[in-house]
């Protein structure tokens, strides 16, 4: 599948990558002069704001350092156990062990399912 929102420009042997995602444009290049020839087009061209090293981008937390660059997502991961009333649950095994069976609680009242498929989504998305 191709991303129609990624673009990867070499010049020599430095290239540049532009990310762009609604409004939001992120760029990078080991060349310094790339990234403030592409800084200055920009300007020149479109109202916009430079925000400087990039740490956080659609949810992810973002470190550069000098072996790489590093994502996480423990923001998000904090913001579902609050929202979901999780934040002072304990980790368990994953999966299920095999040997618990689950049966149908005929007793209790119903619940809203929207909830339950939205913590689902959020799970999704996290990974």
């Amino acid at each position: 599948m191709v991303d129609n929102t990624l673009f990867i420009k070499k010049l020599k042997s430095h290239p540049i990558i532009v990310q762009i995602y609604v409004d939001d444009i992120i760029s990078g290049s080991m060349c310094q002069s790339l990234c403030d020839d592409f800084a200055k087009i920009m300007h020149d061209e479109f109202e916009m704001s430079m925000m400087g090293e990039l740490n956080f981008f659609l949810g992810l937390q973002i470190k550069q350092i000098e072996d790489g660059i590093f994502f996480n997502q423990s923001k998000y991961n904090k913001e579902m156990l609050k929202k979901f009333g999780l934040e002072d649950s304990k980790p368990t095994k994953t999966p299920i062990s095999r040997e618990i069976k689950l049966t149908k609680d005929d007793e209790s009242d119903s619940v809203d399912s929207t909830k339950y498929q939205y913590m689902i989504g959020s799970l999704l998305y996290l990974t």
